[in-house]
């Protein structure tokens, strides 16, 4: 179960969860039967919600990266 590079940003249960996300967005988007806007706004939210996952994570990651830095340095 690996997104490609995602594996060196997730931890294992950040990936399942973006999965499941992904995966409850594409029921939404397909299967059910609702208006187009909605489907638009639910697709426009998983996509922020994704994005902003993965930027908080590589942001904290380099923190660490740089706290450890410092702390060797």
């Amino acid at each position: 179960m690996s997104f490609g590079n995602s594996q060196k940003i997730f931890s294992g249960v950040q990936e399942a969860l973006v999965l499941a996300l992904m995966l409850l967005s594409v029921f939404a988007l397909f299967y059910f039967d609702i208006a187009l806007m909605y489907k638009v706004g639910i697709a426009v939210i998983v996509f922020s919600v994704i994005f902003l996952t993965t930027l908080a994570t590589q942001i904290l990651r380099e923190q660490k990266e740089s706290r450890k830095a410092a702390v060797t340095a």
